[in-house]
């Protein structure tokens, strides 16, 4: 019964963490923190996000309950995304990696350049043996 509680466990988590690993996702959630937000201001506030890829992140996050989507009929059309009960929950999540972002950010920074300088190392001369048989 345990091993079965884990393997559950197991699926729901990889589960999760595949549906929740868009690029977008947790700066959506995180633009919707203090307020209801329509499509255009999100993508403004956002910036750098494509209107294909802000469309996908909110359809993935109302999809898994996240956000909640309202529309109204006027001209122009309106629509509203404001965060559930569950987006909120996850927001606890999100804000810690905001926060460790925010403290380690120099170090990933640090540790990028370390490694680019290492992978790069220096120019190999291109050598060609020709003739051998």
């Amino acid at each position: 019964m345990q091993r079965q509680r884990q393997s559950a466990g197991r699926i729901a988590l990889d589960e999760m963490l595949t549906t929740r690993a868009s690029k977008w996702t947790l700066t959506v959630v995180l633009h919707l923190r203090r307020d209801t937000r329509r499509f255009s201001e999100l993508q403004r506030e956002i910036g750098g996000i494509s209107q294909k890829a802000l469309t996908a992140s909110l359809r993935s996050l109302e999809r898994d309950g996240f956000i909640s989507r309202t529309s109204y009929a006027t001209i122009p059309p309106r629509v509203d995304y404001t965060l559930t009960a569950l987006g909120v929950e996850a927001l606890k999540v999100f804000e810690a990696f905001e926060n460790f972002a925010a403290s380690n950010w120099e170090s990933v920074h640090e540790a990028r350049q370390l490694f680019d300088a290492r992978i790069a190392g220096p120019v190999q001369p291109d050598i060609r043996i020709t003739g051998l048989r």
